[in-house]
């Protein structure tokens, strides 16, 4: 695929910060709301502070080497993980909810020398644990004068260094080739890979994404995933600055609905479980009001048919649904996870975009997408510019294994050359694991992932994800895992499932039974029976009275949750109490 919007030439994050700071200069990069109180940084002021921070950074000795981070989202969040890339250091973004010996673990392997972070972190942190590392805190009240600088004093250092021309940022080399980014994928250390990303990764997708997605520098996006995820970090820290637009920090997922109203956004980003909970509460109200669902129905027909004579009608309409998001949300981005096409098509007749795209980690996360000209439903979309796919092991229906080759392409996985080549082939292409075919408009659709595929004694396959997507959309299902539980060579099709007791508590209008959860959640999955061959029915389900484990994106833990393991963990204890008796 060709871009068809004119996409500006450069080739490092430096180039990158230069040129918005010219051509934006007096427009606001960011809005920070702090003691109750907004005020914006504008794009000259977000270069002199990154230039601050490039020079502190190299007075006080990272000299390219790591720099730690566990932070909420917060403008020195920002700044640091740009900054240490444009310091010539590498950026270590860490999921602060990670158990407090997998995040040393990440620092000793990556080797950080400096680590940032704000003081609900630190209070829950034994920096003891880092001895050779220089911890600045984004909360001057936690600095100590010792071991702890504050954020302030770190910049004031960079600030005066700059003041008196000892402008240490520019002794920088920047090569698009070089590590600049080293992110730890989710899960216990023994079983992370570091990825590694330098900077013609990230250019190379924001040129091909800004190719066919049009973000403009009126708009306004507002930060809610955390930003050691690739998605959101290359959205509000690369897509917006080539575009010029502005950036906000929410105060958390609660508080959402509330800061959308304050900050007016216009583009969020999300996975599709926040999409899924924000709908359903709006088919609650529009089902609570009267003749809610056909006012809906009519509404959403005649706007369908006013956009056809370019008429829009939506604020007419669902004028209510819009001022709940700020009243100019106008675009969500959203990856992660399958989606509800149902969801994506009533936000568009809200009058709101949602562009769906397909990617990980290893490739700076995007590779296929939904972009403004091709809006579909049922599929991830098509590649970016530049970006090439080819499906591997198709089987008799054309699904195969996804692999992507592309400028977006990690460098490898860190200090691990064996895993690296498992998954970069010898053409380049990065293997992804996840299963996928081709339609005959050139549209990718994914059906599961390899490794969680269930194998049938007589050789048919049996992708968990299509089960769980289709009990999940029954309104009395929260979350749902499918797997192979048992024999290896013939496993029981098994569901847990995670009712939504509160759904089903509105439906029989009082506290349900267990008897009628049972009675309502079977109901579901004999509808799923009925709509799949016999090889990919589900033969047995648990109900779960507990949500699953999950990581911070909001993803389902399959090796924390998974059956199997519960089952191994239990003969291991049985194992052990007879060992324990014949002894």
């Amino acid at each position: 695929m060709e871009a068809f919007y004119k996409v500006r030439e450069f080739n490092t994050i430096r180039e990158l910060i230069d040129m918005s700071a010219e051509e934006f200069a007096w427009r606001p990069a960011f809005e920070i709301k702090k003691n109750n109180q907004h005020y914006n940084i504008n794009y000259r002021d977000y270069r002199e502070d990154l230039n601050a921070f490039c020079s502190a950074a190299i007075y006080y000795g990272l000299d390219g080497g790591a720099v730690g981070v566990c932070s909420d989202n917060r403008y020195e969040y920002a700044a640091t993980y740009v900054g240490t890339i444009l310091a010539g250091g590498v950026i270590v973004p860490t999921d602060k909810e990670l158990h407090e010996d997998d995040i040393v673990g990440i620092f000793e392997t990556s080797e950080i020398k400096f680590f940032f972070c704000d003081k609900k972190f630190l209070s829950v942190f034994n920096i003891d644990r880092i001895p050779d590392v220089k911890v600045i805190c984004y909360d001057s009240e936690a600095a100590d004068g010792g071991r702890i600088m504050s954020w302030e004093d770190f910049m004031t250092r960079g600030r005066r260094l700059n003041k008196v021309g000892k402008e240490l940022y520019k002794t920088v080399n920047h090569d698009p080739e070089k590590l600049c980014t080293l992110l730890f994928t989710s899960g216990t250390m023994c079983a992370q890979k570091g990825v590694m990303l330098c900077q013609r990764n990230f250019v190379s997708e924001m040129k091909a994404a800004m190719g066919v997605l049009r973000i403009y520098p009126q708009d306004c996006g507002i930060s809610l995933l955390p930003i050691h995820h690739t998605f959101e970090s290359s959205i509000i820290l690369f897509f917006a600055p080539y575009c010029g637009a502005k950036v906000t920090f929410c105060d958390g997922f609660k508080y959402v609905l509330r800061n959308m109203k304050e900050f007016n956004p216009t583009i969020f980003v999300a996975v599709p479980m926040v999409l899924e909970i924000v709908h359903k509460r709006i088919m609650k109200q529009i089902q609570a009001k009267k003749n809610g669902e056909a006012k809906f129905r009519i509404g959403k027909a005649l706007c369908k048919g006013a956009d056809k004579v370019h008429i829009d009608l939506k604020k007419v309409f669902f004028k209510e649904i819009q001022e709940a998001f700020g009243g100019r949300m106008r675009m969500i981005i959203c990856g992660g996870a399958p989606i509800d096409p149902q969801i994506i098509k009533d936000f568009d007749a809200f009058g709101i975009q949602v562009v769906y795209g397909y990617g990980l980690t290893e490739c700076a996360p995007l590779a296929i997408i939904n972009h403004d000209r091709c809006r579909t439903t049922d599929s991830i979309g098509e590649p970016l510019p530049g970006i090439d796919i080819k499906i591997v092991d198709p089987d008799e229906n054309g699904a195969g294994e996804l692999c992507v080759r592309g400028g977006n392409v990690m460098l490898g996985y860190y200090k691990d050359e064996e895993a690296t080549a498992e998954v970069i082939d010898k053409e380049g292409f990065l293997h992804t694991g996840d299963i996928g075919y081709c339609d005959k408009k050139g549209r990718y659709h994914i059906t599961g992932r390899r490794k969680s595929v269930i194998v049938t004694s007589n050789g048919k396959n049996i992708f968990p994800e299509e089960l769980e997507y289709l009990l999940d959309k029954n309104a009395f299902i929260n979350a749902s895992m499918v797997e192979g539980v048992g024999k290896n060579e013939d496993p029981t099709v098994t569901a847990q499932i995670y009712p939504d007791y509160e759904e089903i508590a509105g439906f029989l209008d009082k506290e349900p039974t267990e008897q009628e959860v049972v009675a309502l959640i079977k109901k579901a999955v004999e509808a799923v029976n009925a709509r799949v061959p016999d090889f990919k029915k589900i033969r047995k389900f648990i109900i779960r009275t507990d949500d699953f484990e999950r990581t911070t994106a909001q993803k389902i833990k399959r090796g924390a949750n998974t059956l199997n393991k519960k089952i191994a963990e239990k003969k291991n204890r049985e194992k052990d109490k007879k060992g324990k008796k014949n002894n």
